[in-house]
């Protein structure tokens, strides 16, 4: 009774593992299209850091090359370089104030 037991606690970590798993262009297309969403509202609080904008051209440049592993890494570098954008625009938005003289 326990081997069976364990035998369905293994399938079931087994057969979650591959519904959850991605195949690596989906998985690429995904961080891609989120990297360029993060891009795009750091664009609209006019705040796009040049190291984004190259890290989503290597991340296409290595996806078409096939090497979506290596692309999916660098479009979640891009997103995060760009999230990180928008948190700096957030928080210097009105920090000048404290800046200035009273």
């Amino acid at each position: 009774m326990r081997h069976i037991a364990i035998s369905a606690l293994m399938l079931a970590a087994i057969g979650g593992g591959l519904a959850h798993a991605q195949a690596p262009d989906a998985a690429f297309k995904a961080a891609l299209a989120e990297a360029d969403a993060a891009n795009k509202r750091a664009g609209e609080l006019r705040n796009q850091w040049l190291p984004t904008g190259a890290a989503l051209a290597a991340a296409r440049k290595a996806g078409e090359a096939g090497e979506f592993d290596k692309a999916t890494r660098l479009a979640q570098d891009a997103k995060a370089l760009a999230e990180a954008s928008i948190a700096q625009s957030l928080r210097e938005k009105d920090a000048w104030r404290d800046s200035e003289l009273r």
